[in-house]
């Protein structure tokens, strides 16, 4: 067996939980393909030995018989190793080193418990839904599809933005708020939940259009099926407005019409049987910290 193995930095505090997860593959003799810079990071920063037995760089060299992705670090790293990889039919797995972590959901004291579960196939998988997202009058992005949200924000001055949104070329409505916010399921936990919007289970087909800030209070967001398409069409001050795409950004002109709906592949997560949705929801966002619950 053979899994390839993502990550950026860690802190000095998690090089025993490294040494711990390196060790139950290595001891199993299955074969790592380790993301280069991290190996890098991890002998050069951390002053630490790793186990690999070959290299990857990008998506270009990434081994497609990799039965697993393991993406160690926080939900910003899981999201990179889903740009950088881009491959839809391997599940990708997040071991957190950082804080709260949705995706990066197996915890330091879970590693043994969770690889044991993974060799053995203990688990659920997990699909889920990404978008696509299209300019009218500039090319895409090299990428140009999301996990979490797709988002429309207003650049450093402080007029609002007017989106006008459509749904299946039915108006919606003239969001005038400071952005708008296109989530799935897997970032309603995400910037969506931030400024209000809902919490959805994984499964759920469906999308969230959250506005951020708006200047009408009556204004709400809103949950369409994940069928539909999505059109917005932006007005403001100035020349241009962002668009990002999870954590990547860039200036449209007022000029583009921006097109959202679900891609035609989905991400594979795993769900161990230690961490259903229910429980990770109460456990991150610790909702039974008021023993009155």
């Amino acid at each position: 067996m053979k899994v390839a193995v993502f990550g950026t930095q860690v802190s000095d505090d998690f090089v025993p939980v490294l040494q711990e997860f390196f060790g139950f593959l290595q001891a199993r003799e299955i074969e790592v393909q380790l993301y280069k810079p991290f190996y890098n990071f991890i002998t050069e920063e951390l002053q630490s030995k790793t186990y690999y037995t070959s290299f990857f760089h990008s998506h270009t060299d990434f081994d497609p018989d990799n039965s697993y992705i393991f993406s160690v670090g926080g939900d910003g790293t899981f999201l990179q190793s889903v740009l950088l990889i881009r491959n839809f039919s391997i599940p990708v797995i997040g071991v957190n080193s950082g804080r709260l972590g949705f995706l990066a959901d197996i915890s330091e004291d879970q590693v043994n418990d969770a690889l044991v579960n993974i060799f053995s196939k203990n688990y659920k998988v997990v699909e889920r839904t990404m978008l696509e997202v299209e300019f009218s009058d500039r090319e895409n992005l090299d990428f140009n599809y999301a996990l979490n949200e797709m988002t429309v924000l207003k650049t450093d001055n402080s007029s609002m933005l007017n989106v006008a949104a459509y749904i299946d070329g039915e108006f919606l409505n003239n969001y005038w708020a400071d952005g708008l916010i296109i989530a799935t399921p897997t970032g309603s936990t995400a910037y969506s939940l931030s400024v209000g919007g809902p919490i959805l289970t994984p499964n759920s087909e469906n999308i969230i259009i959250t506005p951020m800030a708006p200047h009408n209070l009556t204004i709400r967001p809103i949950v369409v099926p994940d069928n539909c398409t999505i059109t917005l069409k932006v007005e403001g001050r100035g020349s241009n407005y962002l668009t990002s795409l999870d954590s990547r950004s860039v200036a449209v002109e007022f000029s583009t019409v921006i097109t959202v709906k679900k891609a035609r592949f989905k991400l594979k997560t795993l769900q161990l049987p230690e961490q259903p949705f229910f429980y990770t929801l109460r456990n991150k966002l610790m909702w039974g910290i008021d023993r009155r619950n």
